[in-house]
Order: C-alpha cells, then structure tokens, then sequence
C-alpha cells in the first residue's frame, strides 16, 4: 500500500511552506482540480496562479499539519491543518501586516502516486470576522 500522506505533506512542506507554486509541478495531474469553499479551480496552471495569488495575500505562510491519515488503499488522504501568516490584503481588506491564523480541512484524491482532487474547507469565515473587529 502507498504511503499517500507521506506525499501529502511533502506538498504541503514543498509548495505552500517554501512559498513555491512551481514545485506544484511534481505533485499534482495536468487536471488538476480543487474544490475550494465550494468553488472548482481546474487545471494545474490555474491551481498555480491561485497558489501565488494566496501567497501575495498571507506574508510568511506557514501550514502546520495537526494531522493526517489515508483510506485502506492510499487513494484518499485526508488532513487538519493550520495557516499562520500576516496580512497582506486577505478577503481585501487593508494588507496591514497584521499576524493571521486559520485552521482547515482537505481531502485528497490520489491516483498513480500523483494528487487528483483536494475538497478544502477553511475557517476564513471566522477569520474574516476576527480581522473586522480589529
């Protein structure tokens, strides 16, 4: 049985923490798809220029991984995390430098060794409310 979450979060240390959209080229099919907050981006390029644009607006993006672990057969990873950053304009607000957290979820579909899908939920939400009230 693949080792998926091993994987996983090599994608989560080599593109989201190194600040490395490209590195996404190693991880992920040419169809790419994620499902964000209900919203499909599809395409490995598309994902990439998502993957800059979050970049631009949290400084200093940090994913810890609270945990992960995979189906029976490796096809499935699924993942608690948390981002801890400093605003740079998220939900377009005043990119005031600010320091941010949020915690999220996403399942992975994995086929071949390589990531098909991630369905992702964040707390942006609440973060989006903790960042007015300030």
């Amino acid at each position: 049985m693949p080792n998926s979450v091993d994987l996983v979060e090599a994608f989560w240390d080599q593109v989201w923490n190194a600040h490395n959209a490209d590195a996404a080229d190693d991880f992920v099919v040419e169809d790419f798809v994620i499902t964000n907050a209900g919203v499909r981006i599809e395409g490995r390029e598309n994902f990439k220029t998502w993957i800059r644009a979050f970049l631009h607006q949290v400084h200093d993006l940090r994913l810890e991984v609270a945990e992960s672990f995979q189906n029976h057969d490796g096809t499935r990873v699924a993942s608690r995390w948390t981002v801890y950053g400093r605003n740079n304009g998220l939900f377009g607000l005043e990119p005031d430098g600010r320091p941010i957290s949020f915690s999220g979820t996403a399942v992975w579909e994995i086929a071949d060794g390589k990531l098909v899908h991630n369905h992702v939920e964040r707390a942006s939400h609440e973060l989006h409310q903790r960042l007015l009230a300030a």
